[in-house]
């Protein structure tokens, strides 16, 4: 499973030319295996809506019921124990907090620990 960042879970459901022929290979080929999307990036993409640093022709909560539903998309949660991981990554990591979580996300992934 690929796991996407806001940007590129955007970028691949909006069809914005803002993806490489490379990056547009491997999602396309991901979709069968799973493209995972954090709950955190659904609630980026409303932060962006709410600050209007991103436009939508629907409202955030439509958008993200569709986008959810795009081929291959699958939401994956956030649970406790991805929470508290976020916060141990090393110190000099990246400081969003959303990030974090998207790392420690794919982390729990690749350890099979979806709960």
């Amino acid at each position: 499973m690929i796991l996407l960042d806001k940007h590129i879970w955007f970028w691949w459901v909006q069809d914005v030319n803002q993806l490489t022929p490379q990056q547009r290979t491997a999602l396309s080929n991901g979709e069968r295996d799973g493209l995972g999307v954090s709950v955190i990036s659904c609630w980026e993409v409303a932060m962006l809506v709410a600050k209007k640093r991103l436009a939508l022709s629907v409202s955030a909560t439509d958008w993200v019921r569709q986008a959810l539903r795009y081929p291959g998309i699958r939401q994956l949660r956030l649970t406790p124990n991805i929470a508290v991981a976020s916060t141990e990554l090393p110190g000099d990591f990246h400081p969003d907090p959303a990030d974090r979580i998207i790392v420690a996300t794919a982390r729990s992934r690749r350890a099979g620990d979806d709960e």
